[in-house]
């Protein structure tokens, strides 16, 4: 196999792949149950995980922090998201918050 067939044949493996966990799951719901805290603690962990990578991609920047601008665009979006605001004026809001501190030389 040449380098480009074996690309492919990676790519279309990992697409089918993922169409059957994908699929897995809406064919397995009804016959899967799991006990009501183990429900609690795995909607309690997606949301932790979710928590974790927001501050990890809103507070750090290569091995630093990221400075203020970034965390205050996120934390506006939150806040309007939280208030259910439009999904396309909280990211507006959220770039533009950010774009205009970096303008005023925030960090």
């Amino acid at each position: 196999m040449t380098g480009s067939s074996t690309l492919v044949v990676a790519v279309l493996a990992l697409a089918a792949g993922t169409y059957a966990f994908r699929l897995a799951g809406p064919l397995l719901r009804s016959r899967v149950a799991f006990p009501p805290r183990a429900e609690r603690l795995l909607e309690t962990g997606a949301v932790v995980l979710l928590a974790a990578l927001i501050a990890t991609t809103a507070l750090t920047e290569g091995d630093g922090a990221a400075g203020v601008a970034r965390p205050a665009g996120v934390a506006v979006a939150g806040v309007l998201a939280w208030r259910r605001v439009p999904f396309l004026a909280v990211v507006l809001t959220a770039a533009a918050t950010t774009a205009v501190l970096r303008l005023l030389g925030v960090p």
